[in-house]
């Protein structure tokens, strides 16, 4: 018999406290602030009478711009992200200390961030303020309705995000840019421990039913910033940037956690289990495929536009 979300709850909550200790042990507290070029920043045009923005204000080039924006908006959301997790976990006991922890450390990104984007003059501070609305209206609502989904899709997204924040930051060029975001992608990857090795533990507990929860994550995973308006364009610039894309996501976020839990040398997973993980490895093969096409023809687009400017 499969368990029960609540009996899973109550099973993993020793988990929780242990790595809970370990998250602390590990993090290292930072102030944003402290990365933050202040004496670069001047007044806009508004109630200080300064300039308005300016594209040409901006140091960082455009594919990199278009990251930050998602990944910033995408960090505005937290709100809705906390009501998820903390609806799903609980906020009692040990499962409640992480999800305030967890919120309390995302919130730092979303400050940290905004203050370099607005001192910097990095981006159009009206039409990011514009963007923070419609997108937080809309909200976050996740498509997944266990606790092991929701595990399982906190493990791959964390991941995700730690990634797409370094390439970020690399692809600035902004050295001031890339030391704040690799600071954040550090606090990204603890995060992604925690969840990923909560799920390790949950496939001891119940095989079957967390192998058929990754694989349904798999199958569908969106970034959280799915619904902002115009992500689709996004997403395709910041790919062809090679700044976060599926060959990246496939190599760099899936396989990697998918070898730490074992899945393809799990035991006792049962028939729902054993068809999940047929079902996974069919998938993959797929994506394989379609990263390999992707790369291909980027290469391709790469090579024809070189020729042209030569």
């Amino acid at each position: 018999m499969a368990m029960t979300q609540t009996e899973l709850l109550h099973e993993l909550e020793p988990v929780v406290a242990g790595e809970l200790d370990r998250h602390d042990k590990m993090a290292k507290e930072w102030f944003p602030h402290e990365y933050i070029p202040w004496s670069e920043g001047r007044d806009f045009d508004g109630v200080y009478g300064g300039e308005a923005w300016q594209e040409s204000d901006s140091k960082i080039p455009e594919a990199a711009r278009v990251s930050l924006i998602v990944n910033l908006l995408t960090e505005d959301n937290l709100p809705s992200y906390h009501h998820e997790i903390a609806t799903t976990f609980g906020r009692d006991g040990a499962w409640g200390t992480w999800v305030h922890r967890w919120t309390a450390e995302e919130d730092r990104h979303g400050t940290a961030i905004r203050d370099y984007l607005t001192v910097t003059r990095a981006v159009d501070p009206v039409a990011l303020e514009r963007a923070r609305m419609q997108h937080m209206e809309q909200g976050f609502a996740t498509e997944y309705g266990t606790m092991l989904q929701q595990l399982a899709y906190v493990s791959f997204q964390e991941l995700a995000t730690r990634i797409s924040h370094r390439n970020t930051g690399r692809a600035s060029g902004d050295e001031g840019c890339e030391r704040l975001l690799a600071r954040i992608a550090a606090d990204e990857n603890l995060h992604m421990l925690f969840y990923r090795n909560l799920l390790k533990a949950a496939f001891e507990l119940d095989p079957g039913q967390t192998m058929r929860a990754v694989t349904d994550v798999v199958t569908t995973f969106q970034m959280p910033g799915q619904g902002m308006e115009g992500f689709t364009r996004k997403a395709l610039i910041i790919a062809n940037e090679g700044i976060y894309d599926l060959r990246l996501h496939l190599d760099d976020v899936l396989m990697p956690v998918l070898r730490q839990w074992s899945v393809f040398d799990k035991t006792g997973l049962g028939p729902e289990g054993e068809a999940a993980r047929e079902e996974l490895a069919a998938f993959l093969a797929r994506t394989e495929a379609t990263a390999a096409r992707f790369v291909e023809r980027r290469e391709e687009r790469r090579a024809r536009a070189a020729a042209r400017l030569g």
